[in-house]
């Protein structure tokens, strides 16, 4: 399997960077997992509606030139489908099964993603109505990526 993940600003802190680059290491035995960042833009903290939705169009536009038709599109957004990791896995694992093993996860920026990449996406998923860190996000879905492997290949991690 193919996994890219399509994130929206630059990792900054070194322990989240940490945490990613070991579980990407142990994603190796599964699959190849590979983490694109795009550029976010600069906003200001009181955007009116207007200003927030060209911020999320532009970085729309730099999420889409980084996803190829072949892929299957797994967004995640805080409306998404509440998922728990076997959920996860089976989707996966029913992804690859079928033919469908190019999968990219999208993890917008600050302001989430526009009505433009949810609607391209193939589905669309939340690990809980909490509002996270876009940055700590990227963590978590790798580890959850991580962890539905585990869950598929019959290992005990997950429990």
């Amino acid at each position: 399997m193919n996994i890219e993940i399509v994130c929206v600003g630059k990792l900054k802190e070194k322990y989240l960077k940490q945490g990613i680059a070991e579980y990407q290491k142990r994603l190796d035995a599964y699959c190849k997992i590979k983490i694109i960042e795009v550029a976010d833009e600069a906003a200001q903290e009181n955007l009116s509606e207007s200003e927030a939705q060209m911020v999320l169009e532009k970085e729309a536009g730099r999420i889409l030139s980084k996803i190829t038709p072949d892929r299957k599109v797994i967004v995640m957004a805080i409306e998404g489908n509440l998922v728990t990791s076997e959920q996860l896995a089976k989707k996966i694992d029913d992804y690859g099964t079928y033919g469908n093993s190019k999968l990219t996860f999208i993890i917008g920026g600050s302001l989430g993603l526009s009505d433009e990449i949810k609607k391209q996406a193939d589905w669309s998923i939340s690990f809980g109505r909490i509002t996270l860190p876009h940055q700590l996000m990227r963590l978590i879905l790798v580890e959850q990526i991580y962890r539905a492997f585990r869950i598929n290949h019959g290992h005990a991690y997950h429990k």
